[in-house]
């Protein structure tokens, strides 16, 4: 009794510490609003807004966040109730970020974003057609650790140079005007110093969006460190032209976008540790009371199937033990009847009740053994499922370490790498500047490989060993990720692009797929078995089997056919006598059955008659 109420305290104490955890990590949530504006009605269309929101909204997704909303094309309606929505779920986030990129314009030292519906005919309708960038820091304001907006709104404005002033020493400034945030931990990123332009490039996307998606993921990296590694990245695609630049500042402790990974020192604690402890307890205590808290606490899963086989087991041992005592009882009663010398049909009745009791206790015993085989088959199954849960585990945990210990060394020697910049036009002096590290580790393709085959293994898309040779089972396995996550990976080669976006998948991807007869029981396939009577149909599910009935077959016909044409053409033979039968008028073979007779007076003459008997 002591050992069932321990368990059931166990369980349930596990079961809170669990979705305490959960609720733990909702209050570090990150949240992203990414907006591209191109189509713009009264300007000239911008070619690379759109392409950029999208590249860095998947470069958001990829780092996990927990809400990434992109919009592309927003006129001014749309783009403030983007940012009131946005705001709402900033209210319990750890981390805001806003990225825009588009028209932006300064106007008496205040910059606004301009919507793609804004005319601008006037200096005074700025305030009305556009969206101040206040409205932008407001949004992010009640995330707790980080807040960032991120401008690549430098561009050179079409509507600056039509729009007509209505007093003449307003200032309409080039680019962006410097700001200054007053929140903590609040950062403002333009693409192009305050004052300046900032270029599109002549690739797909521009220059500062190129270098934002290589270097704010960097798992555990700076996010002051990473804008200075961007900063030199477009410094060095535009030929020193454009100066990324970041307002604002950070406190001591370093932010980065995305966490740093743990370093792996043994299994990690997961929500299917406390259900792994809770079945281990509960096969411990081996009774119904322990199996059926269990299964109240999880009532779903792998561990739940596998208890729920326990759970039969037991109930078949309970079924077992009341029908051999039923049958004992039986016995006794048959023997106190003999013994008593009892009626005839007493003690044939008594008779008969043993026997019935006999079969019924043959009959729960079986029913018990095939149980407790079950049960047996289901913890070999747990077991299996456990020690290759544990060595994927540590393969991954292998290959992430060797991963960290890359990029900790290619940072190490980055670090020590100083070039000079070039000499400007003007006679500034030169600066050394820290060349931008690589974006992603020096791997040899093998290593890539298996690091995608470890996590294409973890969710349910590969079922070969990682072994890093990146054969036709890897491509196929890739291919199918691309086919339930909707990527478009190229499948023939391993990349690290590929690795960002499966490891932002916490849970299986791809469906486990059985052979016909077998069915998915957690992440293996078991075989289906059917009771007595019944088999495995061609949709996987148990059917009567129906009784073999003989079957009519059709007679050959043509056999028959020609004996019939035969018969039809041969001459009927006579049915006649041989005998011609004249009168006055005509003459006829004798009908059969018939005769010839004469009169019986001789002597009359005449003709002879036919006589039919």
């Amino acid at each position: 009794m002591r050992l069932r109420l321990f368990v059931l305290f166990v369980v349930a104490t596990w079961l809170s510490a669990w979705l305490g955890t959960g609720s733990a990590l909702a209050a570090e949530k990150r949240v992203a609003l990414v907006i591209g504006n191109s189509a713009y009605k009264s300007a000239p269309r911008l070619t690379n807004p759109v392409n950029d929101a999208t590249l860095v909204g998947g470069m958001f997704k990829s780092a996990g966040f927990d809400n990434v909303d992109v919009r592309l094309d927003l006129n001014a309606a749309d783009m403030r109730r983007a940012l009131r929505e946005f705001a709402g779920r900033t209210r319990d986030a750890g981390v805001a970020v806003i990225y825009y990129a588009g028209h932006g314009i300064e106007l008496d030292g205040t910059n606004y974003l301009i919507p793609t519906d804004a005319a601008l005919e006037t200096d005074g309708d700025v305030l009305d057609e556009t969206v101040a960038l206040d409205r932008a820091l407001f949004a992010v304001e009640p995330a707790k650790q980080l807040r960032l907006v991120i401008l690549d709104a430098c561009r050179d404005n079409p509507f600056a140079k039509t729009m007509k002033r209505t007093v003449a020493s307003r200032a309409i400034g080039r680019g962006l005007a410097k700001v200054e945030p007053t929140s903590p931990n609040t950062m403002i990123a333009f693409a192009a110093k305050a004052g300046s332009t900032a270029s599109d490039g002549d690739a797909k996307n521009s220059p500062f969006a190129t270098a934002l998606v290589e270097r704010l993921p960097t798992p555990g990296l700076d996010l002051g460190k990473a804008f200075r590694f961007v900063r030199d990245d477009v410094l060095k695609s535009t030929g020193y032209k454009q100066e990324p630049y970041v307002y604002g500042s950070l406190g001591g402790d370093d932010v980065s976008l995305v966490p740093a990974k743990p370093a792996a020192t043994g299994p990690q604690a997961s929500p299917d540790d406390a259900t792994r402890r809770g079945y281990e307890l509960a096969l411990q205590a081996g009774d119904r009371d322990a199996w059926e808290a269990f299964l109240r606490a999880f009532p779903s899963g792998f561990y739940a199937d596998l208890a729920k086989v326990q759970l039969k087991k037991i109930v078949a041992e309970e079924t077992r033990a009341a029908a051999a005592d039923k049958a004992r009882q039986a016995e006794e009663e048959k023997t106190r009847l003999a013994g008593e010398r009892a009626k005839k049909a007493e003690q044939e009745k008594a008779a008969a009740a043993a026997k019935a009791a006999e079969d019924a206790r043959l009959a729960a015993e079986k029913a018990k053994q095939i149980e407790e085989a079950k049960a047996a088959a289901a913890e070999q199954r747990r077991k299996d499922a456990e020690a290759t849960v544990a060595k994927t585990l540590a393969d991954k945990q292998a290959a992430e370490k060797a991963l960290a210990d890359k990029i900790a060394s290619d940072r190490a020697a980055a670090d020590k790498q100083v070039t000079e910049k070039p000499q400007m036009a003007d006679g500034q002096e030169k600066v050394a500047t820290v060349a931008p590290t690589s974006s992603q580790p020096r791997l040899s393709p093998a290593e890539t490989a298996k690091l995608v085959q470890l996590e294409l293994r973890r969710v349910g898309c590969l079922a070969d060993a990682a072994d890093g040779d990146w054969n036709a089972s890897s491509q196929r396995s890739l291919t199918q990720f691309n086919k339930y996550a909707g990527t478009k990976f190229d499948a023939k080669q391993a990349s690290f692009d590929a690795i960002d976006a499966i490891k932002a998948k916490s849970g299986r991807v791809c469906p486990l797929v059985c052979e016909h007869g077998f069915k998915a029981d957690g992440d293996a396939c078991v075989k289906i078995t059917c009771r007595a009577g019944y088999r495995v149909n061609d949709d996987n599910e148990c059917e009567k089997t129906r009784d073999k009935r003989p079957v009519a077959t059709r007679e050959d016909a043509k056999p028959r056919d020609d004996e019939r044409k035969k018969s039809e053409a041969t001459p009927a033979k006579p049915q006649t006598t041989g005998q011609i039968y004249c009168n006055s008028t005509m003459c006829r073979p004798v009908r059969q059955g018939c005769r010839l007779q004469l009169p019986k007076a001789a002597f009359t003459q005449g003709h002879m008659t036919e006589v039919c008997d």
